[in-house]
């Protein structure tokens, strides 16, 4: 905590808490597959179906949760989602005896996860509106330090128990829903010693969600953009993963490539921040640079079919990660006004396509030509959401906005903070 110092004291508290969550949520998720198939004798196709129906449990969450933020309060989403996550984590060891209930009980995990993602956002945009950017940030080298520790915890709780792995995943995430109901109570009476509003001032407008999805430049291309980005990052599970099995190279090499992601998370962050003030001052920019560092990144493996050539891959593209993380919610935040909820889950639910059909798309591929063509459609799916961000940045520009009035009350100033942030 030293490294977060000079945050106030209220945000270091939260700092911890999402460390500790993530920490929990990381202690799972890379066991699931394992689970399935060595627990409970299932096959990789029925693994397959799990990761499948919690990835869709997880786009309805997101979407879900950032409709719901307006209607049933801050307080009960953000709570009463961690709290049933809580519970159905804990109950999983159980409800796996049953092959249908536990497969449901995973689509219910993912959307009660999932639905708390976009309130927690948007609270953070609303409560420390002066530095929302930089502590979107610093929230995800948190969180990607704890994903660091527990999936590396993961692999000696597995060794004891994979239902140790599910319980403390569910505390965690209990705890977290308690540290929301003491932290809510603090501040929804007291404004933000970092210069955010008052809980009770976010009162919604009168608009209906059609309206909302009318205005498409708001979300639409970053969305899709976050959606290809997503698509073209699975290959690294199905593409250069079996790559180095199949080249006989020693399997601890893959887990040595998200090492240096989660090493260069860290201690990267003065190179994004040179790239910021060099080539991409506005968070549109930002978003457009990232995907051209992923762009560079795929370019390289499908040239170098090489360790090397993953290596210089994973560093480029993590530069790109590292660019894109913060600068979605940053930007929802900022120009989304009292919409901001809705418009991060929709984001968000986009977005998790990718995910979902990023592995099957690479995985047939995989099988048809190996590393080459799942090379080129990530290529394809950069270029393109390159293109993506570009029209987001084109629509979104000042002097536009100048002419087009924002939604909620951002008004003229988060025109203004476009140009500077």
């Amino acid at each position: 905590m030293r490294i977060f110092s000079h945050y106030p004291k209220e945000i270091q508290v939260f700092l911890l808490a999402s460390l500790i969550n993530a920490i929990g949520s990381a202690l799972m998720w890379p066991l699931v597959t394992m689970f399935v198939f060595d627990q409970l004798g299932r096959s990789m196709s029925d693994a397959g179906l799990v990761i499948l129906v919690q990835s869709l449990g997880g786009i309805a969450g997101q979407l879900l949760g950032g409709s719901l933020y307006h209607k049933v309060g801050v307080k009960r989403l953000i709570i009463g989602a961690l709290a049933l996550n809580a519970i159905f984590l804990l109950l999983l060891p159980m409800l796996s005896e049953s092959w249908p209930i536990f497969i449901a009980a995973m689509g219910l995990i993912g959307l009660f996860n999932s639905s708390s993602m976009p309130a927690i956002q948007a609270f953070i945009g609303f409560r420390f509106a002066d530095r929302r950017g930089e502590l979107f940030n610093v929230i995800y080298v948190a969180n990607n330090i704890g994903v660091a520790i527990g999936s590396a915890l993961s692999g000696f709780l597995a060794v004891i128990s994979y239902s140790l792995s599910f319980t403390m995943n569910g505390v965690s995430s209990g705890l977290f829903a308690f540290f929301f109901l003491i932290y809510l109570q603090r501040v929804g009476t007291t404004s933000s010693s970092a210069g955010g509003v008052k809980l009770k001032k976010l009162s919604p407008e009168n608009a209906s969600g059609w309206s909302l999805l009318l205005d498409v430049r708001l979300y639409l291309f970053m969305a899709l953009g976050g959606m290809l980005i997503n698509l073209g990052n699975s290959i690294w599970n199905t593409g250069v993963s079996p790559f180095i099995i199949s080249e006989g190279l020693p399997k601890q090499m893959f887990g040595y490539l998200w090492t240096l992601n989660g090493i260069m998370i860290f201690v990267a962050q003065p190179v994004t921040n040179f790239i910021k003030r060099l080539s991409a001052p506005t968070i549109t920019a930002q978003l457009t640079a990232s995907s051209l560092f992923y762009l560079s990144g795929y370019v390289v493996i499908l040239c170098m079919h090489s360790f090397i050539g993953m290596i210089a891959g994973m560093v480029l593209t993590t530069l790109g990660e590292m660019l894109i993380a913060p600068a979605i919610p940053a930007f929802l935040s900022e120009r989304g006004g009292k919409h901001a909820p809705f418009y991060l889950g929709l984001a968000g639910g986009i977005g998790s396509v990718g995910r979902v059909i990023g592995p099957y798309l690479m995985g047939h591929l995989y099988d048809i030509g190996q590393l080459t063509p799942v090379a080129w459609l990530a290529v394809i799916t950069a270029a393109v959401s390159a293109i993506s961000f570009s029209v987001h940045a084109f629509l979104n520009r000042p002097a536009r906005l100048a002419q087009q009035p924002l939604r909620g009350d951002a008004g003229k100033e988060a025109a203004a903070s476009m140009e500077t942030h």
